[in-house]
C-alpha cells in the first residue's frame, strides 16, 4: 500500500494536475474568504465554509479522473493486478495519494483563523468542526471519484460523471428542502452529503454525521475493489 501511494502521490507533482487541484482551490476559496469575510470584517467563517464543499465539487474531479483510468488507458493495470499486492492496498494507496494532495490544499487555508481575529473573536470550535467535516466530506467525494474511475478507461468520461454525481447529491439536499412531503424529504436529507455538512457550518458538531461519512467512504473503497477484483479474475 505505501508503494502505491508514494508512486500515485509523486505522479500528482511531476505532472500539472496536484499543482493545478492546489492552485485552483485556493484561488477560488481565498477569493470566497476575502469576499465573505475580509470586505465585510467578519470574523465568523460559517458562510465560508458552507461554499466550499459546493467549490470542491467542480475541482475534486480533476483530482480523482486518473486515478484508474489512466492506469487502465495506459495498460499499466495490467501490472497491478498481477503484482504480489492485495487489491484492497491498491485501492487504498490510490485513495490516501489523493486524499494527501487535499490536505495540502486544506492546510494552506489554516491563516484564515489567524486573520479573522484581527475582526473579532472567532468562535475557535465551530472553526474546528468545519476543518473537521470538510475533510470527512471531502474523502467521501474522493472515494466516489476513485470508484467511478475505476470503471472507464476514459479520465474525461470520469470527471464528467463524477461531477454529474456529485450535482445529483447536491441537487438531492436542495429537493430535500424543498418537498412538502416530511418523511421523503426526512430521507433525501439523511442520505445527502451536503445536508449533514450544513449542520457543520451551523456550528452542530454531530458524531452520527462523521460515522456517515466514513461509512459511505468505506463503502465506496469496497466497491472500488470489487471492480478491481472482477477485472483480475476477469
Amino acid at each position: 500500500m505505501l508503494a502505491i501511494f508514494k508512486r500515485d502521490f509523486r505522479s500528482y507533482f511531476t505532472s500539472p494536475i496536484g499543482y493545478v487541484f492546489i492552485a485552483v482551490f485556493l484561488l477560488v476559496s481565498n477569493l470566497f474568504f476575502y469576499m465573505i469575510n475580509v470586505l465585510n470584517m467578519y470574523s465568523d467563517l460559517s458562510a465560508l465554509f458552507s461554499n466550499l464543499l459546493f467549490v470542491l465539487m467542480f475541482i475534486i474531479p480533476l483530482l480523482t479522473m486518473r486515478l484508474l483510468s489512466e492506469e487502465m488507458k495506459q495498460r499499466t493495470d495490467q501490472m497491478l493486478l498481477t503484482a504480489p499486492v492485495k487489491i484492497v492496498d491498491i485501492v487504498v494507496g490510490k485513495f490516501l495519494a489523493a486524499f494527501s494532495v487535499f490536505l495540502i490544499g486544506i492546510a494552506l487555508t489554516f491563516t484564515w483563523p489567524l486573520i479573522v481575529t484581527m475582526f473579532g473573536t472567532p468562535a475557535v470550535y465551530t472553526i474546528i468542526g468545519n476543518y473537521v467535516a470538510l475533510i470527512f466530506a471531502i474523502a467521501t467525494f474522493i472515494s466516489i471519484g476513485l470508484f467511478i474511475s475505476s470503471l472507464t478507461e476514459s479520465q474525461i468520461i470520469a470527471a464528467i460523471v463524477s461531477f454529474c454525481v456529485f450535482l445529483g447529491i447536491y441537487f438531492m439536499s436542495a429537493l430535500g428542502s424543498a418537498l412538502d412531503s416530511p418523511i421523503i424529504s426526512k430521507v433525501l436529507n439523511w442520505f445527502s452529503i451536503f445536508s449533514r455538512y450544513s449542520n457543520f457550518t451551523l456550528g452542530i458538531f454531530s458524531l452520527a454525521d462523521i460515522v456517515y461519512y466514513i461509512s459511505v467512504t468505506v463503502v465506496f473503497l469496497f466497491l472500488t475493489t470489487r471492480v478491481i477484483e472482477k477485472k483480475r479474475w476477469a
